[in-house]
């Protein structure tokens, strides 16, 4: 066992995308006993596949002579969708104090994607020996859980009968909410806007993640502080209270809770001060702000589709120049593509059959022209296993049709619609589709194309487009809706952005992977956007 030995665990491996840290919890079953006179004293290493190597990332503690351990201490890892994180779970029993795994009795193993664990929430498999066989009835659990508290607090705020502070005028008044820091002084988190000339000013309500305003402890102290807004930065102080947000959470919309705003100095001064006004929570609200692993999590599916441009501009398949031919690597840029997303999309659908569709080619045996056909043959089954089945099916379609034409794209964006569509009458945040369309040109069905995407952003699904060859590909950069809304030819604009265009020839050169994250980029939050959109939580959710 070629292993990395890494006795000090290394800092989060990955890009800068990171959406979010998973815990890993994990237990063993039916371990090996290795020890003679009693049983294996087990513990876990993770470790992460960095630039084809294994790198240990962190350990468990020690289980004392149990077969069926369930260690305490977790694994963190930083979770990036857009890449394969590939992980290994290693267990030991561990023989000497050494830090040296080599000096500890191997129990098996077990390796996978992050991906495979996030989409099941919980996985349960055989442990693996050096060999390959079984680690005898030697099973292993992981369970993953988001590292974040995703809830947000919603505040409406007023005042009433504030001080008056301008000499000439009423005060300005403004609110800052304030939170213990660690060196025990008072931090900022939020400011509302002014509100002019009033001493009974309306604040528009302000939504803040609740980990900012009080550390995601309700009962911790919130402090606010009213001033009257000097455009010179010499805001006028005034008044100031403590609450907190459990207090605060007992606003309702009919009974709003009052909170006097008191000024230290006048209160010391003055016999009869009262106050220098009252604070209204006129609502306050904690609900949760779901991320894409929540969904994930939650047990959505990712349904992906693959639509493959077989027409004639592409190049005779034969011929080395064409875009379509299978060089003695056995790749070309339609399969790369197929393997950069569908390699990681594969692990977030259970049953891993996708459907593979082609366009603008004349299929036997009357070679009549079609815009939709299954590249397998089978129309009432187009599916193929895995992303291996999607490249077979390809490699082997290629001899027995004709390229040929027009570029219509309208046809298998609204094939996949009409299942999105269908994933709509459920009400629930369960199925979400993506269409990765390969294409070498100019789009034929330009107005066509624009009103199925306009009506596609209304469904649960996205389309990924990657544009093979050195073709002008103004047209797929218009319906990537980055820079302007798409609109339909009669003016329908599109509710949301669901096109990502990425041409291949700016990743040619470069890793694999790079291909990936430029692609799959958007696609996280084009999922929250969708059910946030429908109000749909995730299928499992808690409330806040």
């Amino acid at each position: 066992m070629a292993y990395t030995v890494n006795p000090t665990p290394v800092g989060p491996v990955g890009s800068q995308y990171c959406v979010c840290k998973v815990e890993l919890s994990v237990c063993g079953q039916n371990l090996l006993d290795r020890d003679v006179t009693s049983k294996s004293d087990p513990f876990c290493v993770l470790f992460m596949e960095v630039n084809g190597k294994w790198v240990e990332l962190d350990r468990t503690e020690t289980a004392v002579n149990n077969l069926n351990p369930a260690f305490a201490k977790k694994f963190t890892v930083d979770y990036h969708f857009e890449e394969v994180q590939k992980l290994k779970f290693a267990l030991f029993d561990q023989d000497k104090s050494s830090m040296q795994l080599y000096e500890h009795d191997f129990l098996g193993e077990f390796s996978c994607t992050l991906g495979m664990i996030v989409s099941s929430k919980k996985i349960t498999r055989t442990l693996i020996l050096g060999n390959g066989k079984p680690a005898g009835k030697g099973m292993i659990t992981i369970a993953a859980q988001e590292l974040s508290d995703n809830r947000v607090i919603t505040l409406s705020m007023a005042g009433r009968k504030l001080d008056k502070k301008d000499l000439f005028g009423k005060s300005d008044p403004f609110l800052e909410f304030y939170k213990p820091g660690d060196d025990g002084k008072w931090m900022l988190v939020h400011r509302t806007e002014v509100i002019k000339y009033t001493l009974d000013p309306v604040w528009k309500p302000f939504t803040v993640p609740l980990v900012s305003l009080c550390d995601g402890d309700v009962e911790k102290p919130v402090k606010v502080i009213c001033y009257d807004y000097d455009s010179d930065g010499g805001h006028d102080f005034i008044g100031e209270f403590q609450t907190s947000v459990a207090r605060m959470c007992e606003a309702q919309d009919a009974f709003p809770l009052e909170l006097e705003c008191i000024n230290p100095k006048k209160q010391k001064k003055k016999k009869n001060y009262k106050n220098s006004g009252i604070v209204i929570v006129k609502s306050c609200k904690i609900t949760r702000d779901f991320s894409f692993l929540d969904y994930i999590l939650g047990g959505c599916q990712l349904m992906f589709t693959v639509g493959i441009d077989f027409t004639a501009s592409n190049g005779n398949p034969r011929d080395p120049s064409s875009l379509h031919y299978i060089n003695p690597m056995g790749t070309n840029e339609y399969l790369s593509a197929i393997w950069a997303v569908g390699q990681i999309i594969q692990d977030y659908d259970s049953d891993k059959m996708f459907p593979a569709l082609g366009f603008g080619a004349q299929l036997p045996p009357d070679w009549k022209v079609s815009h939709e056909f299954a590249i397998n043959f089978n129309p009432t089954n187009p599916f193929c296993s895995g992303v291996e089945g999607i490249v077979q099916a390809y490699s082997a379609c290629l001899p027995h049709i004709r390229f040929y034409g027009p570029t219509n794209f309208s046809p298998i964006v609204n094939h996949v619609a009409r299942f999105a569509a269908q994933a709509t009458q459920q009400e629930a945040a369960s199925q979400y589709f993506i269409l990765l369309i390969i294409t070498d040109g100019v789009i034929s069905d330009m107005d066509e194309t624009r009103h199925a995407v306009v009506q596609a952003s209304k469904l649960p699904m996205s389309i990924i487009i990657v544009g093979v060859g050195n073709a002008d590909f103004a047209a797929m950069e218009f319906l990537d809706g980055d820079s302007r809304v798409l609109r339909s030819h009669t003016g329908e604009e599109a509710v949301r952005d669901i096109v990502q265009f990425v041409p291949f020839r700016d990743f040619r050169n470069a890793p694999k992977e790079t291909l990936a994250k430029a692609v799959l980029a958007e696609l996280p939050q084009q999922v929250v956007q969708y059910f946030k959109h429908q109000n749909l939580p995730p299928i499992n959710s808690e409330p806040a």
